[in-house]
């Protein structure tokens, strides 16, 4: 039993560095269960008291931890901008003090009313499991997902500042206003930042100029210098916090299921409004077709994602693609189960 009583203490001060040896006791208990060089009771009962513990675990200690010293918090919308922003944040020496949240959902496509309460947030769940192929093969609990955001920002020190990062994107600016909705009733000082903005005017020269259509887009090196000169941004005022977080109840109560970011607001469109434009793309990829006039689903999405100044995803552009499949409009071979399963024609 000496193994169990490692693994214990491992689950105990669970931690990255030692997950691998928790993987690797719990195998060896496995095998001897297996091998039954062991007593096969006393095998299956630690190891059925190591289940109960992980699943009782408190993870707050994996997912949010700030140090009592930290000083700013920084929410930021996907994984790539994330990324950045840590690397950046670290290369500064900043990594101990400012922390991050992020936000993963896309809140420019699906249903987003109610999301505060469970009937909300299932009816969104629904709508990507019975729209977005991508929504099959993601099994991630959602529920738990909900209710770790909403304890970070809970354990958001109240000394801290955050800093809501949002650019040009609809992707980040509906996220900004979904987490100023959730952050309304917090005493900390808030601001808003746009990196995108930042960065274009570090970058206009005479001979360069680059535009960014959203934050994640930013290598870590200009990073570093957005997050610089976002230390002089003033502060949103209550009235400010008040405002953006309406704006988010009155789009949610909309019941749309997409929205662009069209001259400086957040504005809801019909589901169809990028019908259009993907059989333009249709048209303009048409080089690239088969003996039979069929060009790849993937290479059409690829198009429209590359030439669209919205920033919704391949995802959106994916649904609506099978949708003019359903309308008859397209003809199509394959099965589109995914981009890459199918191609598609003019009917």
């Amino acid at each position: 039993m000496n193994e169990i009583m490692d693994i214990k203490k491992a689950v105990d001060s669970l931690s990255p560095d030692n997950a691998k040896s928790i993987l690797r006791l719990v195998l060896h208990q496995i095998r001897l269960l297996k091998e039954q060089t062991a007593s096969p009771e006393g095998a299956a009962a630690g190891l059925m008291e190591l289940y109960d513990r992980l699943m009782t675990y408190d993870d707050r200690k994996l997912s949010w931890d700030p140090d009592p010293g930290c000083t700013h918090v920084h929410i930021v919308t996907g994984e790539s901008f994330a990324g950045s922003m840590k690397l950046a944040l670290r290369e500064l020496g900043r990594a101990d003090t400012h922390k991050i949240v992020t936000l993963n959902d896309n809140y420019a496509i699906g249903p987003i009313g109610g999301l505060d309460t469970p009937e909300g947030r299932q009816a969104r769940r629904d709508w990507f499991k019975h729209n977005i192929a991508a929504a099959l093969e993601d099994d991630a609990d959602s529920e738990a997902e909900y209710d770790a955001l909403l304890r970070k920002l809970d354990q958001i020190p109240e000394q801290a500042e955050i800093i809501v990062w949002a650019s040009r994107s609809v992707y980040e600016q509906t996220g900004m206003r979904y987490a100023l909705h959730l952050l309304r009733h917090k005493p900390n000082a808030i601001r808003v930042c746009d990196a995108c903005a930042i960065c274009d005017t570090l970058d206009k020269r005479p001979d360069h100029s680059e535009t960014y259509r959203r934050s994640g887009e930013i290598v870590p090196d200009k990073l570093r210098e957005a997050l610089l000169q976002a230390e002089h941004g003033s502060r949103l005022s209550a009235g400010d916090i008040r405002r953006l977080a309406e704006e988010w109840t009155a789009i949610a109560e909309q019941g749309g299921v997409l929205r662009i970011w069209r001259d400086g607001a957040v504005r809801e469109v019909p589901a169809d409004h990028f019908d259009p434009y993907l059989l333009e793309m249709l048209e303009q990829v048409t080089n690239a077709a088969d003996a039979g006039g069929f060009v790849k689903a993937a290479r059409i999405v690829g198009a429209a994602i590359g030439h669209c100044e919205q920033d919704i995803g391949d995802a959106y552009f994916e649904y609506r693609l099978r949708e003019l499949i359903y309308a008859g409009v397209l003809e199509v071979r394959g099965i589109p189960a995914g981009l890459r399963y199918y191609s598609v024609r003019r009917k």
